[in-house]
């Protein structure tokens, strides 16, 4: 006697097309409340010197106009040292710093999490309870340090502090906890690789997503970073900083101010864009999402 098998019936999610509307419309809501800064600093920026101290403020631009930027390129103009000198300053020192930052903190989360060696949890602890603190509190020690080895008023004494910025060594070492297993590695020693060969063409590119998220918050941090103590000479601050030297001016410079805003957003959001993708699986992963 051949019996049968009841079929197992798949349980099947009710959802109304009143509820699907609704969340729709509530994640529009909610992107286009993120996306307001975005437009109100792109709206300031157009608008003449009469709109932007008119009271009650408006959040649109009624009469657009190009010549808060050309104010912009003319004060910068006019400066004994030329404008490409800044920008040329800012992104060099915005590369090399993301550069190197990714080349160590890389490095040295796959040591600590892959590699056995005696103090390892204690020296991630260190790490992680350095997360707590400001970047002033070590700016005396770095400046010591710096002065020492002869960087003051030099690009290293502003791309060697950005190779030691902890939370991209913790984003990095939380996700290759994760992400790559230790039987990957054992098969890829038993096949004879060296460490660098798996470090490079095995664990770098399983973890993707995260160094695309390290290059994000690196270069933004960078890139909008503005006065240093530890340069003192004109030719070699950054765009930031000749920006704020524009906005001592006071309120006739305002419509310069807010177009150097958009200007200095520009590339953090490119950069942003297209790597957005991997961010949220990064922050999932190591732990930070909540």
């Amino acid at each position: 006697m051949i019996m049968k098998i009841p079929k197992i019936k798949r349980r099947s999610f009710n959802r109304s097309f009143g509820g699907d509307l609704g969340i729709n419309i509530l994640l529009i809501v909610f992107g286009a409340f993120m996306f307001l800064p975005m437009v109100y600093a792109i709206s300031q920026s157009l608008k003449p010197l009469d709109e932007l101290w008119m009271f009650p403020p408006r959040f649109f631009v009624r009469n657009p106009s190009p010549d808060n930027f050309s104010e912009l390129f003319r004060l910068m103009s006019e400066s004994w040292v030329p404008f490409s000198r800044y920008v040329f300053n800012t992104a060099f020192v915005s590369v090399a710093g993301t550069l190197g930052h990714l080349i160590l903190a890389s490095m040295a989360a796959y040591a600590m999490t892959k590699i056995n060696f005696p103090g390892r949890k204690g020296m991630f602890q260190l790490v992680y309870y350095s997360l707590m603190f400001n970047s002033t509190v070590s700016a005396l020690s770095n400046f010591i340090i710096m002065s020492a080895f002869g960087w003051i008023d030099t690009y290293w004494s502003l791309i060697i502090p950005a190779f030691g910025y902890t939370l991209g060594f913790y984003l990095m070492r939380q996700f290759m906890e994760t992400t790559v297993t230790d039987p990957v590695l054992e098969s890829a020693r038993l096949d004879g690789a060296k460490e660098w060969t798996i470090y490079m063409k095995i664990v770098m590119p399983m973890v993707k997503p995260a160094w695309l998220t390290l290059i994000v918050y690196s270069f933004q941090g960078l890139w909008n970073s503005g006065t240093s103590i530890y340069i003192y000479s004109e030719q070699l601050k950054t765009f930031n900083y000749a920006i704020q030297q524009i906005l001592a001016g006071g309120i006739v410079r305002s419509g310069a101010a807010a177009a150097s805003t958009v200007i200095m957003m520009l590339v953090p959001i490119a950069v942003f864009v297209v790597t957005q993708s991997n961010i949220i699986e990064t922050m999932a992963s190591s732990g930070m999402k909540d």
